[in-house]
């Protein structure tokens, strides 16, 4: 009798522990959708009603007007164009070359290995902002200030995607390289053949940190780029709601134009995402779990 009381007590409290947690959870997810819900109205409405100081969830006067705007009349295009030139060229070469050192990183006689992990690991440690102005001066030095390449050679590799990469390629049996080498395989065809074909998780999961990051870079085209025309959208979006008269001065800039600024920015992170989701978990756990 004691075991059942004791488990009906556990039943009970397990009960009420989801109960609590379920609506905790609910309460955070409002808390973002409501935010996000709002900025979609708020861009499908009209400009004079969307400056009303209300939060909405359904558009009020529908129209896209603020889209119309923001793409053709102040030129928004252009940024766009800029950034995804940027984030897809940077994200390409950052995997091919963070999967190289991860590549190099899983053999196990290779001289020094320790000691470059170390390295690496070092790296991870020093904060972006300490490295900023040396940054800006070596940049300066190669004449890149001012144009796309600083941006694309910014964070071309990372520790973080070196070990993530490593890991994933530790789960791969050595052997079978072992065994391609001995049919004559080169290194190359090792790495292109098998290590990145049987990485598929962890090269998504790399892919979407490393999009994600370059798509709402800003610091660095804060930093490094004066030109407008150079601009990314990051940077346009900030010129535009925070400094309005760097923008046309046709147009007032209503909070619809602005809204539909930040909804331009983050669809291609909601393209994107549902192509690598299925990969995703599956990476962060097996790129956790290895040594």
């Amino acid at each position: 009798m004691m075991g059942i009381e004791r488990f009906e007590r556990a039943g009970w409290g397990s009960r009420v522990f989801d109960a609590i947690n379920l609506l905790f959870l609910l309460l955070l997810m409002l808390t973002m959708i409501i935010p996000f819900l709002n900025v979609i109205s708020l861009s499908l409405s009209s400009g004079v009603a969307s400056m009303q100081p209300d939060i909405i969830l359904l558009p009020k006067d529908f129209s896209f007007e603020g889209y119309k705007i923001i793409w053709t009349s102040l030129d928004i295009w252009r940024p766009f164009v800029n950034s995804v030139t940027v984030t897809v060229t940077g994200t390409l070469l950052h995997v091919l070359l963070s999967s190289l050192a991860g590549y190099v990183l899983v053999h196990p006689y290779v001289p020094g290995k320790k000691l470059m992990i170390t390295f690496i690991l070092i790296t991870m440690m020093i904060p972006q902002e300490a490295v900023l102005i040396p940054l800006y001066v070596v940049n300066k030095d190669l004449h890149l200030i001012n144009t796309l390449s600083v941006l694309v050679l910014s964070g071309l590799v990372s520790g973080f995607s070196i070990l993530l990469m490593r890991n994933f390629f530790l789960s791969i049996p050595y052997e079978i390289a072992e065994s391609a080498k001995i049919d004559g395989a080169g290194e190359f065809w090792v790495f292109g053949a098998i290590y990145m074909r049987l990485a598929t998780a962890g090269l998504a999961t790399v892919t979407l940190f490393e999009f994600v990051r370059r798509w709402n870079m800003f610091t660095e085209p804060l930093v490094f780029i004066n030109d407008s025309m150079k601009y990314t959208l990051q940077l346009a979006l900030k010129s535009m709601i925070v400094d309005t008269s760097a923008t046309s001065s046709t147009y007032m800039v209503t909070t619809n134009v602005k809204m539909a600024g930040i909804i331009i920015a983050i669809l291609p992170l909601i393209a994107i995402y549902p192509f690598v989701q299925r990969f995703f978990m599956k990476g962060i756990l097996l790129g956790a779990s290895k040594e």
